[in-house]
Protein backbone atom coordinates (compact mmCIF):
# COMPACT_ATOMS: atom_id res chain seq x y z
CA UNK A 1 0.00 0.00 0.00
CA UNK A 2 1.29 3.29 -0.72
CA UNK A 3 0.25 6.18 0.70
CA UNK A 4 -0.43 9.81 -0.63
CA UNK A 5 -0.58 13.72 0.64
CA UNK A 6 -4.39 14.88 1.17
CA UNK A 7 -4.27 18.39 -0.70
CA UNK A 8 -1.61 20.26 1.04
CA UNK A 9 -1.94 18.89 4.87
CA UNK A 10 0.12 17.00 6.73
CA UNK A 11 -1.98 14.02 6.31
CA UNK A 12 -1.51 10.86 4.41
CA UNK A 13 -4.11 8.77 2.75
CA UNK A 14 -4.11 5.26 1.35
CA UNK A 15 -4.18 4.81 -2.60
CA UNK A 16 -7.26 2.88 -1.91
CA UNK A 17 -10.32 4.26 -0.04
CA UNK A 18 -12.72 1.86 1.59
CA UNK A 19 -16.40 3.14 0.32
CA UNK A 20 -19.19 2.17 2.53
CA UNK A 21 -22.16 2.99 0.58
CA UNK A 22 -24.11 -0.23 0.76
CA UNK A 23 -23.59 -0.77 4.75
CA UNK A 24 -26.91 -1.05 6.22
CA UNK A 25 -28.73 -1.73 3.13
CA UNK A 26 -27.01 -4.38 1.12
CA UNK A 27 -24.07 -5.03 4.11
CA UNK A 28 -25.27 -6.44 7.88
CA UNK A 29 -23.24 -4.14 10.70
CA UNK A 30 -20.96 -7.27 11.42
CA UNK A 31 -20.18 -7.72 7.91
CA UNK A 32 -19.16 -3.98 7.95
CA UNK A 33 -16.65 -4.76 10.96
CA UNK A 34 -15.04 -7.05 9.13
CA UNK A 35 -14.89 -5.07 6.28
CA UNK A 36 -13.24 -2.21 8.32
CA UNK A 37 -10.78 -5.08 10.05
CA UNK A 38 -9.51 -6.49 6.52
CA UNK A 39 -9.21 -3.24 4.85
CA UNK A 40 -7.21 -1.85 7.97
CA UNK A 41 -4.62 -5.49 7.47
CA UNK A 42 -3.96 -4.54 4.05
CA UNK A 43 -2.65 -1.02 4.98
CA UNK A 44 -5.79 1.39 3.95
CA UNK A 45 -6.12 4.15 6.72
CA UNK A 46 -8.93 6.30 4.86
CA UNK A 47 -12.72 5.37 4.93
CA UNK A 48 -14.90 7.34 3.13
CA UNK A 49 -19.35 7.89 4.07
CA UNK A 50 -21.89 10.11 3.87
CA UNK A 51 -24.83 11.39 5.96
CA UNK A 52 -27.58 10.20 3.58
CA UNK A 53 -25.90 6.41 2.93
CA UNK A 54 -27.02 3.82 2.49
CA UNK A 55 -28.03 4.00 -0.98
CA UNK A 56 -30.83 3.53 -1.82
CA UNK A 57 -31.46 6.41 0.40
CA UNK A 58 -34.27 5.89 2.72
CA UNK A 59 -36.11 7.56 5.66
CA UNK A 60 -35.60 4.02 7.49
CA UNK A 61 -31.90 3.36 6.55
CA UNK A 62 -30.72 7.05 6.31
CA UNK A 63 -27.45 7.38 8.89
CA UNK A 64 -27.04 3.78 9.21
CA UNK A 65 -23.78 3.36 7.73
CA UNK A 66 -22.59 6.37 10.07
CA UNK A 67 -23.64 3.82 13.22
CA UNK A 68 -21.98 0.85 11.80
CA UNK A 69 -18.45 3.01 11.60
CA UNK A 70 -19.34 4.92 15.09
CA UNK A 71 -20.15 1.37 16.82
CA UNK A 72 -16.67 0.20 15.12
CA UNK A 73 -15.02 2.80 16.22
CA UNK A 74 -16.15 2.16 20.02
CA UNK A 75 -15.48 -1.29 20.40
CA UNK A 76 -12.24 -1.42 18.89
CA UNK A 77 -10.61 2.38 19.69
CA UNK A 78 -9.27 2.54 16.51
CA UNK A 79 -9.93 6.51 15.67
CA UNK A 80 -6.27 7.47 15.02
CA UNK A 81 -5.67 4.59 12.77
CA UNK A 82 -8.38 5.99 10.19
CA UNK A 83 -8.44 8.73 7.99
CA UNK A 84 -12.29 9.63 8.01
CA UNK A 85 -14.00 11.17 5.50
CA UNK A 86 -17.84 11.98 5.90
CA UNK A 87 -20.08 14.06 3.41
CA UNK A 88 -23.34 16.75 3.98
CA UNK A 89 -25.89 15.87 1.58
CA UNK A 90 -26.90 19.40 -0.95
CA UNK A 91 -30.58 20.28 -1.79
CA UNK A 92 -32.74 17.39 -3.42
CA UNK A 93 -36.48 17.29 -3.45
CA UNK A 94 -35.93 13.12 -3.20
CA UNK A 95 -34.63 13.78 0.52
CA UNK A 96 -37.57 15.05 2.23
CA UNK A 97 -36.61 13.00 5.77
CA UNK A 98 -33.01 14.50 5.55
CA UNK A 99 -33.47 17.86 7.73
CA UNK A 100 -37.12 18.34 6.22
CA UNK A 101 -34.89 18.99 2.52
CA UNK A 102 -31.28 19.45 3.04
CA UNK A 103 -29.53 23.13 2.25
CA UNK A 104 -25.86 23.52 2.69
CA UNK A 105 -26.58 26.76 5.05
CA UNK A 106 -24.95 27.35 8.40
CA UNK A 107 -27.73 25.96 10.48
CA UNK A 108 -28.26 23.25 7.88
CA UNK A 109 -24.75 22.40 8.20
CA UNK A 110 -23.69 22.41 11.52
CA UNK A 111 -26.88 20.00 12.49
CA UNK A 112 -25.00 17.64 9.58
CA UNK A 113 -22.25 17.63 11.00
CA UNK A 114 -23.33 17.08 14.98
CA UNK A 115 -25.88 14.32 13.73
CA UNK A 116 -22.48 12.48 11.84
CA UNK A 117 -20.28 13.04 14.83
CA UNK A 118 -23.14 11.46 17.36
CA UNK A 119 -23.44 8.77 14.77
CA UNK A 120 -19.44 8.15 14.31
CA UNK A 121 -19.31 8.08 17.90
CA UNK A 122 -16.14 11.08 17.35
CA UNK A 123 -15.53 14.32 18.56
CA UNK A 124 -14.39 15.19 14.60
CA UNK A 125 -13.78 14.13 11.27
CA UNK A 126 -10.61 14.35 9.35
CA UNK A 127 -12.29 15.58 5.75
CA UNK A 128 -15.75 16.63 5.26
CA UNK A 129 -17.62 17.38 1.82
CA UNK A 130 -19.95 18.91 0.29
CA UNK A 131 -21.74 15.69 -1.56
CA UNK A 132 -22.91 17.92 -4.29
CA UNK A 133 -23.16 22.14 -5.24
CA UNK A 134 -26.14 24.00 -3.61
CA UNK A 135 -26.58 25.64 -7.18
CA UNK A 136 -28.13 24.10 -10.51
CA UNK A 137 -25.05 22.80 -12.12
CA UNK A 138 -24.41 18.81 -14.35
CA UNK A 139 -23.55 16.66 -11.92
CA UNK A 140 -25.34 13.16 -11.06
CA UNK A 141 -25.18 11.84 -15.06
CA UNK A 142 -25.00 15.03 -16.98
CA UNK A 143 -22.71 16.30 -19.08
CA UNK A 144 -24.12 19.20 -20.90
CA UNK A 145 -24.48 22.40 -18.73
CA UNK A 146 -28.14 23.95 -18.98
CA UNK A 147 -28.09 27.33 -17.60
CA UNK A 148 -31.36 27.34 -14.85
CA UNK A 149 -30.92 30.54 -12.20
CA UNK A 150 -31.65 30.21 -8.82
CA UNK A 151 -34.12 31.71 -6.99
CA UNK A 152 -33.25 30.61 -3.75
CA UNK A 153 -29.65 29.18 -3.65
CA UNK A 154 -27.51 29.32 -0.67
CA UNK A 155 -24.67 31.45 -2.03
CA UNK A 156 -21.12 29.98 -1.95
CA UNK A 157 -19.92 32.63 0.51
CA UNK A 158 -22.23 31.34 3.33
CA UNK A 159 -21.63 27.67 2.64
CA UNK A 160 -17.85 28.49 3.42
CA UNK A 161 -18.10 30.57 6.46
CA UNK A 162 -19.95 28.14 7.82
CA UNK A 163 -17.46 25.59 7.04
CA UNK A 164 -14.66 27.67 8.62
CA UNK A 165 -16.66 28.20 12.03
CA UNK A 166 -16.92 24.53 11.93
CA UNK A 167 -13.09 24.33 11.43
CA UNK A 168 -12.13 26.83 13.81
CA UNK A 169 -14.27 24.69 16.34
CA UNK A 170 -12.00 21.77 15.92
CA UNK A 171 -15.14 19.34 14.43
CA UNK A 172 -13.60 19.65 10.86
CA UNK A 173 -9.77 19.02 10.41
CA UNK A 174 -9.86 19.46 6.22
CA UNK A 175 -13.02 19.98 3.69
CA UNK A 176 -13.79 19.01 0.23
CA UNK A 177 -16.01 19.19 -2.41
CA UNK A 178 -18.01 16.38 -4.76
CA UNK A 179 -19.41 16.12 -7.80
CA UNK A 180 -18.17 19.66 -8.75
CA UNK A 181 -17.30 21.13 -11.77
CA UNK A 182 -14.20 23.28 -12.82
CA UNK A 183 -15.81 26.53 -11.90
CA UNK A 184 -17.31 25.20 -8.90
CA UNK A 185 -13.56 24.08 -7.38
CA UNK A 186 -12.04 27.69 -8.98
CA UNK A 187 -14.49 29.83 -7.34
CA UNK A 188 -14.14 27.94 -3.91
CA UNK A 189 -10.52 27.90 -4.24
CA UNK A 190 -11.21 32.00 -4.84
CA UNK A 191 -13.36 32.56 -2.09
CA UNK A 192 -11.66 30.92 0.61
CA UNK A 193 -8.78 32.76 -0.34
CA UNK A 194 -11.05 35.71 -0.12
CA UNK A 195 -12.30 34.93 3.30
CA UNK A 196 -8.37 33.68 4.92
CA UNK A 197 -9.88 29.77 4.94
CA UNK A 198 -7.91 27.31 3.94
CA UNK A 199 -8.55 26.07 -0.07
CA UNK A 200 -10.47 22.57 0.01
CA UNK A 201 -8.00 19.64 -0.45
CA UNK A 202 -9.95 16.81 -2.38
CA UNK A 203 -12.63 16.70 -4.52
CA UNK A 204 -15.02 13.59 -4.75
CA UNK A 205 -16.05 12.94 -8.25
CA UNK A 206 -16.94 10.06 -10.71
CA UNK A 207 -14.19 8.33 -12.70
CA UNK A 208 -13.46 5.48 -14.48
CA UNK A 209 -12.74 3.58 -17.73
CA UNK A 210 -16.24 4.51 -18.99
CA UNK A 211 -16.60 7.91 -17.53
CA UNK A 212 -12.81 10.24 -17.81
CA UNK A 213 -14.68 13.52 -17.99
CA UNK A 214 -12.66 14.54 -15.18
CA UNK A 215 -9.56 14.75 -17.74
CA UNK A 216 -11.58 17.63 -19.60
CA UNK A 217 -11.13 20.19 -17.45
CA UNK A 218 -10.70 19.19 -13.79
CA UNK A 219 -7.32 17.45 -14.29
CA UNK A 220 -5.48 20.61 -14.66
CA UNK A 221 -7.34 22.24 -11.93
CA UNK A 222 -6.73 19.10 -9.81
CA UNK A 223 -3.28 19.47 -10.63
CA UNK A 224 -2.30 23.06 -10.12
CA UNK A 225 -4.29 23.61 -6.80
CA UNK A 226 -3.25 20.70 -5.32
CA UNK A 227 -6.87 19.44 -4.88
CA UNK A 228 -6.47 15.76 -5.41
CA UNK A 229 -9.33 13.54 -6.80
CA UNK A 230 -11.13 10.93 -4.91
CA UNK A 231 -12.41 8.76 -7.22
CA UNK A 232 -16.02 7.21 -7.01
CA UNK A 233 -17.33 4.84 -8.82
CA UNK A 234 -14.06 3.09 -10.34
CA UNK A 235 -16.11 -0.01 -11.24
CA UNK A 236 -19.16 1.84 -13.15
CA UNK A 237 -21.30 0.60 -10.37
CA UNK A 238 -19.67 -3.14 -11.15
CA UNK A 239 -20.45 -2.87 -14.33
CA UNK A 240 -16.72 -3.03 -15.73
CA UNK A 241 -16.05 -6.02 -12.94
CA UNK A 242 -17.68 -7.70 -16.52
CA UNK A 243 -20.50 -9.35 -14.21
CA UNK A 244 -23.55 -8.57 -15.75
CA UNK A 245 -22.13 -8.82 -19.35
CA UNK A 246 -24.30 -11.35 -21.89
CA UNK A 247 -27.97 -9.61 -19.43
CA UNK A 248 -26.57 -11.53 -16.79
CA UNK A 249 -27.84 -10.03 -13.63
CA UNK A 250 -26.24 -11.81 -10.60
CA UNK A 251 -28.03 -12.46 -6.95
CA UNK A 252 -27.75 -9.70 -4.95
CA UNK A 253 -26.05 -7.30 -7.28
CA UNK A 254 -26.69 -3.81 -7.45
CA UNK A 255 -28.06 -3.71 -10.93
CA UNK A 256 -30.36 -6.85 -10.16
CA UNK A 257 -31.69 -5.50 -6.71
CA UNK A 258 -32.37 -1.40 -7.92
CA UNK A 259 -33.36 -0.55 -11.02
CA UNK A 260 -32.30 3.15 -10.26
CA UNK A 261 -28.80 2.58 -11.23
CA UNK A 262 -29.08 3.23 -14.97
CA UNK A 263 -25.98 5.22 -15.74
CA UNK A 264 -23.56 2.69 -16.73
CA UNK A 265 -25.86 0.23 -18.75
CA UNK A 266 -27.55 1.65 -22.06
CA UNK A 267 -26.24 -0.48 -25.12
CA UNK A 268 -23.03 1.52 -26.29
CA UNK A 269 -21.94 1.20 -22.47
CA UNK A 270 -22.54 -2.49 -22.96
CA UNK A 271 -20.38 -2.29 -26.42
CA UNK A 272 -17.42 -0.38 -24.36
CA UNK A 273 -17.28 -2.70 -21.28
CA UNK A 274 -16.86 -5.81 -23.68
CA UNK A 275 -14.29 -4.06 -25.34
CA UNK A 276 -12.60 -3.20 -22.38
CA UNK A 277 -13.09 -7.03 -21.01
CA UNK A 278 -11.48 -8.23 -24.59
CA UNK A 279 -8.28 -6.46 -23.82
CA UNK A 280 -7.83 -7.53 -20.50
CA UNK A 281 -8.14 -10.94 -21.49
CA UNK A 282 -5.35 -10.15 -24.17
CA UNK A 283 -2.93 -9.15 -21.46
CA UNK A 284 -3.87 -11.67 -18.58
CA UNK A 285 -5.33 -9.52 -16.39
CA UNK A 286 -9.11 -9.24 -14.90
CA UNK A 287 -11.41 -6.77 -16.10
CA UNK A 288 -11.90 -5.54 -12.36
CA UNK A 289 -8.39 -4.96 -11.81
CA UNK A 290 -7.69 -3.52 -15.08
CA UNK A 291 -10.20 -1.02 -14.04
CA UNK A 292 -8.94 -0.15 -10.98
CA UNK A 293 -5.44 -0.29 -11.44
CA UNK A 294 -6.35 2.54 -14.35
CA UNK A 295 -7.71 4.86 -12.09
CA UNK A 296 -5.27 4.54 -8.92
CA UNK A 297 -2.22 5.43 -11.25
CA UNK A 298 -3.37 8.62 -12.81
CA UNK A 299 -1.53 11.29 -11.40
CA UNK A 300 -4.44 13.57 -10.07
CA UNK A 301 -6.07 11.05 -8.27
CA UNK A 302 -5.37 10.60 -4.69
CA UNK A 303 -7.17 7.86 -3.82
CA UNK A 304 -9.39 5.57 -5.40
CA UNK A 305 -12.79 4.85 -3.44
CA UNK A 306 -13.65 1.10 -3.52
CA UNK A 307 -16.45 -0.58 -2.46
CA UNK A 308 -17.59 -4.21 -1.83
CA UNK A 309 -20.38 -6.10 -0.61
CA UNK A 310 -18.66 -9.21 -0.20
CA UNK A 311 -15.29 -10.23 1.53
CA UNK A 312 -13.98 -11.88 -1.82
CA UNK A 313 -14.85 -8.82 -3.62
CA UNK A 314 -13.19 -6.78 -1.16
CA UNK A 315 -9.82 -9.09 -1.58
CA UNK A 316 -9.73 -8.60 -5.26
CA UNK A 317 -10.41 -5.08 -5.76
CA UNK A 318 -7.38 -4.33 -2.97
CA UNK A 319 -5.39 -6.98 -4.81
CA UNK A 320 -5.93 -4.61 -8.12
CA UNK A 321 -2.65 -2.85 -6.32
CA UNK A 322 -0.27 -5.88 -7.25
CA UNK A 323 -1.14 -4.89 -11.06
CA UNK A 324 1.23 -2.97 -13.20
CA UNK A 325 -0.11 -1.47 -16.69
CA UNK A 326 2.64 -1.81 -19.46
CA UNK A 327 2.84 1.02 -22.07
CA UNK A 328 1.49 -1.31 -24.51
CA UNK A 329 -1.70 -1.46 -22.45
CA UNK A 330 -1.71 1.63 -21.65
CA UNK A 331 -1.72 2.46 -25.32
CA UNK A 332 -4.42 0.15 -25.49
CA UNK A 333 -6.45 2.00 -23.39
CA UNK A 334 -6.16 5.01 -24.93
CA UNK A 335 -7.32 3.63 -28.23
CA UNK A 336 -10.45 2.89 -27.01
CA UNK A 337 -11.07 5.81 -25.27
CA UNK A 338 -10.91 6.97 -28.73
CA UNK A 339 -13.43 5.29 -29.58
CA UNK A 340 -15.53 5.24 -26.79
CA UNK A 341 -14.46 8.61 -25.60
CA UNK A 342 -17.25 9.21 -23.01
CA UNK A 343 -20.33 6.75 -23.49
CA UNK A 344 -21.43 7.24 -19.91
CA UNK A 345 -21.91 10.34 -17.55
Amino acid sequence: MQYRKLGTTDLEVSEICLGTMTWGEQNTESEAHEQLDYALSCGVNFVDTAEMYPVPPKDNTQGRTEQFIGSWLQKGGRRQDIVLATKAAGPADWLPHLRGGPRLNRSHLEEALNNSLQRLNTDYVDLYQLHWPERNTNYFGKLGYEHKPESDAVPLEETLAAIKELIDAGKIRHYGLSNETPWGLMRTVQLAESISMPAPVSIQNPYNLLNRSFEVGLAECSHREKVGLLAYSPLAFGVLSGKYLGGCRPDNARLTLFDRFTRYTHPYATEAVQAYAELAREFGVSLSHLALSFVTTRAFVTSNIIGATTMAQLAENIDSLAVVLSKDLLKALDDLHGRYTIPCP
